[in-house]
């Protein structure tokens, strides 16, 4: 009996070593990753979340940076349902938009699907095309823009051999904001990777299939690399939605919301009623509505995506 209890006694007792020496490893394994991280979490907690919350709190005050912020409620919402020139920037970002983004994806796709080709040399090509995505938001580039298109620009040294009266194409406002979505669409360079990845997931199968029953390219186009494209362009479609609606540098640069305010865009708007104006509260409260536009607009493409996005795993759930 005694021989009996003890081996009991020590059967009892080996489980409860196992469990103790896992956790201790758990929690070694979990503060080790948590260390790795820890730079991008006080990144994350002081140089995102808090500026936020702040941004938040102010715009429901009146802040000028001058002097302490005062609370005053939802007052610097109910002046920008009066401010004209709110209304102007929100009119200029969405023409900047609803023109810039199908343009850009478009000239991307175009450009992906003849880097796609197995010709010599495409590998220099490919990044001879992409090198100008590498500086295409900086601050030189738009200045290269303001010369291109200014009166003396390359320009109007071209245009007249096409029948085309040389102008100033960004200090007329039928055409300064054209001039920025072209420079827009020169930045296709990531969204053309992007592209690039895509086609070369589509199987080739389904264009020799197609070929010998007849298919034209164009058919092709449609029926097979658009459809097995659609979730890259979903995504290509939100970033660029996203980065547009923040656009600032091109304008600020190139035209700073001339000629009479025609490329105003919103976040150009923001920055002077914050570090002109010094209407920080204003701002504030600007920069949270921005904030509700871009999740709308992000909202709507999600929900409409299930009418036109098609993914290789919803068709094998089917069968």
């Amino acid at each position: 009996m005694s021989t009996l209890s003890q081996d009991t006694v020590a059967a009892k007792s080996r489980p409860h070593t196992a469990p103790k020496s896992k956790l201790k490893n758990h929690n070694q394994a979990a503060l080790a990753g948590y260390l790795f991280i820890s730079p991008w979490l006080i990144g994350f907690l002081f140089l995102t979340l808090w500026p936020m919350l702040q941004s938040l709190y102010y715009s429901f005050t009146d802040f000028s940076l001058l002097e302490p912020a005062k609370w005053i409620g939802l007052d610097n919402y109910k002046e920008m349902s009066k401010d004209r020139f709110f209304y102007n920037s929100l009119k200029v970002t969405f023409a900047y938009v609803l023109f810039s983004v199908p343009a850009k994806l478009f000239v991307a796709l175009m450009v992906a699907m003849l880097m796609n080709r197995k010709i010599r040399g495409i590998s220099f090509y490919r990044t001879l095309i992409y090198l100008p995505s590498l500086i295409g938001g900086s601050i030189a580039v738009a200045i290269l823009w303001k010369n291109i298109f200014g009166i003396d620009g390359f320009i109007n040294h071209i245009v007249p051999l096409f029948g085309i009266d040389a102008k100033n194409w960004i200090g007329t406002p039928e055409t300064s904001l054209g001039t920025l979505i072209l420079l827009r669409c020169w930045q296709f360079g990531s969204a053309m990777i992007i592209f690039l990845a895509g086609l070369k997931q589509i199987p080739n199968e389904l264009y020799e299939a197609s070929s010998v029953d007849g298919a034209s390219k164009l058919r092709q186009f449609f029926n097979i690399t658009l459809p097995m494209l659609s979730p890259v362009i979903l995504f290509n479609v939100i970033m660029g939605v996203i980065q547009a609606f923040q656009m600032f540098t091109s304008a600020f640069i190139i035209t700073n919301g001339g000629p009479l305010n025609s490329t105003e865009v919103y976040a150009l708007y923001l920055y002077q009623k914050a570090f002109t104006s010094f209407h920080m509260g204003y701002a504030s409260a600007l920069a949270w509505v921005l904030l509700i536009i871009i999740g709308i607009a992000t909202s709507i493409n999600f929900i409409a995506s299930k009418y036109w996005v098609f993914y290789e795993t919803e068709a094998g759930d089917k069968k």
